[in-house]
């Protein structure tokens, strides 16, 4: 026995369609009157007959990666932190870290790491505890007597 053959499909002849009124598919050809349906070369795209259509059932992604972290590292210059301490925000003596600057809103509540840059200058000699220093901010620290404490990361 062959599986390939269907006797069903060997038996029944194919549908004719618009070859007159006495063929049953004749004049529109099954596809009733008028309208952008019954037209040839037409599929109306992503149309699920009424029913909210997967594209739309989705949420949006776009540009925006899924693994991102906001907001994760905080950033401060030098030039601030001295800005900070000749305002008397921050006391000179005081070890300047991630929690001192989020307790003082200077830094974004959500920050999880904090890491100096070295823009502007410091004059006091102060000692800093964040997880990453630039090259520069570190020299600068150094350069008035004060130092830099690298966190575990």
């Amino acid at each position: 026995m062959n599986l390939l053959n269907n006797s069903n499909r060997i038996t029944t002849k194919k549908i004719r369609v618009g070859r007159g009124i006495g063929s049953g598919k004749g004049k529109t050809s099954g596809r009733g009157h008028k309208g952008q349906k019954s037209r040839s070369g037409v599929a109306i795209k992503s149309f699920e007959g009424g029913q909210m259509p997967l594209y739309r059932r989705l949420p949006k992604r776009g540009f925006n990666p899924i693994n991102k972290k906001k907001n994760d590292l905080g950033k401060i210059n030098l030039g601030k932190i001295q800005y900070f301490i000749e305002k008397n925000s921050i006391n000179n003596t005081d070890k300047i870290n991630l929690d001192l600057l989020k307790k003082l809103n200077i830094l974004n509540k959500n920050s999880k790491k904090l890491k100096i840059l070295g823009s502007g200058d410091i004059k006091n000699k102060i000692i800093i505890e964040a997880n990453f220093f630039s090259k520069s901010a570190k020299n600068k620290l150094e350069k008035t007597g004060g130092t830099a404490q690298i966190l575990k990361k």
